[in-house]
């Protein structure tokens, strides 16, 4: 029996053992209500309104304080001796590279072949009121982290749940927040076995196939296939091993270099069709508020423009957190700060760059996905088209970029994934190795398997975590609050210099426990 038919056999029976559940998962997280001839899922906007409260419930934070957020990261108020493992601006790749993914490049190639050049205004605006939300469940992240005796770190929804509603509710509180302490360790789990680590070397996979001659090119075969999961589970399995230090060492430089090549070569096709700019940028704003042909009108593109910068940016789905909370630092707020800068990163910057560059370029498959409700044609395939606009040789930097960005996010979930696995069954050498040995052959199973129904029961189970996660964040705002309030003090004294560095008010990091 050749390898493509033992794939196919175990694909086949995958789906038909999991398909009734991630049916019946799909509707529920993400069931729609009718609005203006069009379906609004109700997670996007049970998203979207956590963005609008925080927003107003911290003064538009992520903008009276993004200045603040970006001195933050260059290192202007780091403190010596700070409990830790990464920097700032360590901590922040880290985070970035696990949300920066095929979806700013497909994603956002589909939302406005659905929704129209206009979703892409919605996309930004979103995109800022995600800023508040990470700002939050950041600040949380390292106020409740755990500092263990070795000096490593776990932080995460796990932790800041429990220890959170403890705090502020005593016994009661502390018994819901240890039950959904243990639901958002199996939910971070199972997304990253599954859309953090599978999907994302399917996807760059193909991707890489469709550049090198298609099913009958260099790596269109099982062989091929083997040899590029295996290829990618050695980098991934070689930097697990290092913990966060060496996570963040390799995506504090892959981050900056994919997000440049991608900006770049967005940039050259723009500049090649300079003369559509202004048209383009006028097309965007125009199809946001008088989209021609999209179901809805005005409330279609804005539900897919938001949809699209909710599933990407993940603000308030609890993930980035655990990346943050590895960070050096006396002042939770500070590093809450720096997280706000991810959405931007990810959803204003880079998904706009996308959206901007396929609206310019215009090119046909983009007309004709447009004709189709974006049904017709792959989203990665539009935005490679449009790259080729400008050299026929363009896609090729697509492909280089789609690689980073999926080997980037799987290292980060699969850091994620770790912190969930040790929650669950203990910090133990023998328990982290068997994960991460698990996470490999994961890696490894994603270019011979598709498993699209898991991949749909995993991005279910994440937003089921924004469910609970954004409850918690609800309940817990006013520690926030004094957070943000106590690094300002900090900040006003160092700007004063009153404040020598290295010192640090202890009493901010009271309620990090250390564990064996």
């Amino acid at each position: 029996m050749s390898l493509d038919s033992i794939t196919t056999s175990v694909d086949e029976a995958v789906s038909g053992f999991f398909e009734p559940i991630a049916t019946w998962l799909g509707e529920v997280v993400f069931y729609s209500v009718p609005v203006a001839g069009t379906e609004l899922p109700l997670i996007v906007a049970w998203l979207v309104i956590a963005g609008l409260v925080f927003t107003a419930w911290f003064g538009l934070v992520q903008v009276r304080k993004f200045r603040l957020a970006v001195d933050v990261v260059r290192g202007k108020y780091d403190e010596k001796g700070s409990a830790g493992e990464v920097n700032h601006f360590q901590a922040l790749t880290a985070a970035v590279s696990g949300t920066v993914g095929l979806g700013n490049i497909a994603g956002v190639a589909v939302a406005v072949s659905i929704g129209g050049p206009g979703a892409t205004f919605w996309m930004i605006l979103c995109g800022l009121l995600g800023m508040a939300t990470k700002f939050v469940e950041v600040t949380l992240g390292v106020k409740y982290r755990e500092v263990h005796a070795d000096g490593t770190v776990s932080g995460g929804p796990m932790h800041y749940l429990p220890k959170g509603l403890a705090d502020r509710f005593g016994k009661n509180g502390k018994t819901l927040g240890k039950v959904l302490a243990v639901l958002a360790s199996f939910m971070i789990l199972f997304f990253g076995l599954f859309g953090g680590n599978l999907f994302q070397v399917n996807q760059s996979y193909a991707q890489l196939v469709s550049v090198t001659g298609g099913e009958d090119g260099l790596m269109g075969s099982s062989a091929g296939a083997l040899f590029f999961g295996i290829l990618i589970a050695a980098l991934v399995g070689i930097v697990l091993l290092g913990g966060i230090r060496s996570i963040a060492n390799v995506t504090s430089r892959l981050v900056p270099a994919m997000a440049g090549i991608y900006i770049v070569a967005c940039l050259v096709v723009i500049l090649v069709h300079v003369s559509a700019l202004l048209a383009a940028i006028g097309t965007i704003i125009e199809g946001a508020f008088n989209p021609q042909g999209v179901a809805g009108g005005v409330i279609g593109a804005l539900i897919i423009g938001f949809q699209r910068a909710a599933f990407s940016n993940e603000a308030g789905l609890g993930s980035a957190p655990i990346a943050h909370s590895a960070v050096k630092t006396k002042h939770p707020a500070s590093e809450g700060l720096v997280a706000l800068l991810e959405p931007f990163i990810d959803t204003v910057v880079i998904c706009t760059m996308t959206a901007l560059t396929i609206v310019i370029a215009n090119p046909a498959s983009w007309g004709e996905a447009r004709k189709s409700n974006g049904e017709s044609i792959g989203g990665v395939t539009i935005t490679s088209d449009a790259f080729g606009t400008v050299m026929p040789w363009f896609p090729y930097i697509l492909t280089v970029a789609v690689l980073l960005f999926a080997v980037s996010t799987v290292l980060t979930w699969g850091y994620y994934g770790l912190k969930a696995w040790t929650y669950l069954f203990g910090r133990t050498r023998g328990s982290e190795l068997t994960f991460k040995v698990l996470y490999t052959l994961f890696a490894v199973a994603g270019s011979l398997l598709t498993l699209e129904t898991l991949i749909g029961m995993a991005d279910a189970v994440l937003f089921m975590l924004a469910v609970i996660n954004i409850i918690g964040l609800y309940l817990l705002a006013p520690v926030v609050k004094r957070e943000l309030n106590s690094f300002l003090e900090f900040v006003r004294a160092r700007n004063a210099h009153e404040v020598i560095e290295g010192d640090g008010d202890d009493e901010d990091q009271e309620s990090v426990k250390t564990t064996v």
